[in-house]
């Protein structure tokens, strides 16, 4: 068993049960998550979930590490990041029969999203009813213009961007 934890920084930090950080996993994606505030699994532990202040929703397959953390060739895989909401997520889960990704937000939506893809499916009280099957037509929630970036194999994680704001400048 290990715990997960969401912070400040947009990381994700993975512990064993005895305390010790086992792994940290920085946003491979370009889009600025912001503050991590809800973590989830799903049932067989295979995919970790979390979404962010600044409504972003990102999602890692950790199966490979966690059935051999010591192997360094098992590495935590981000799959996809996207803006679910425009206000902070609060809330989310993987329903695996559907495959499909529940988010919840301080903006008052609740919406369903392709586990695979993030492709928008709808949200809770539209009139409309649900078409899980089909993700052929790529539609975004009226408030969100970014789509999903799915993350390749080959992706290099972010770089950590130290800003030293406050320096000398002598000719002021």
């Amino acid at each position: 068993p290990i715990l997960a934890s969401a912070h400040e920084s947009g990381c994700v930090r993975l512990w064993s049960i005895q305390g010790s950080l086992m792994k940290e996993l920085l946003p491979f994606s370009e889009c600025p998550s912001g503050p991590l505030r809800v973590l989830h699994t799903d049932i067989s532990t295979k995919i970790l979930l979390a979404g962010s202040k600044e409504g972003y929703t990102i999602c890692w397959n950790v199966a490979s590490f966690l059935e051999n953390s010591q192997n360094k060739k098992n590495q935590v895989k981000e799959k996809l990041c996207w803006r679910a909401h425009t206000a902070e997520v609060v809330d989310l889960f993987y329903e695996e029969e559907k495959n499909v990704i529940v988010t919840a937000s301080t903006d008052g939506s609740v919406r369903i999203w392709h586990g695979e893809s993030g492709y928008y499916f709808g949200y809770y009280g539209q009139s409309r009813a649900f078409e899980l099957s089909d993700t052929s037509r790529l539609i975004l929630p009226p408030d969100v213009n970014n789509f999903p970036a799915i993350i390749r194999e080959e992706s290099k994680p972010m770089e950590k961007k130290i800003e030293c704001p406050l320096m000398l400048d002598r000719d002021k």
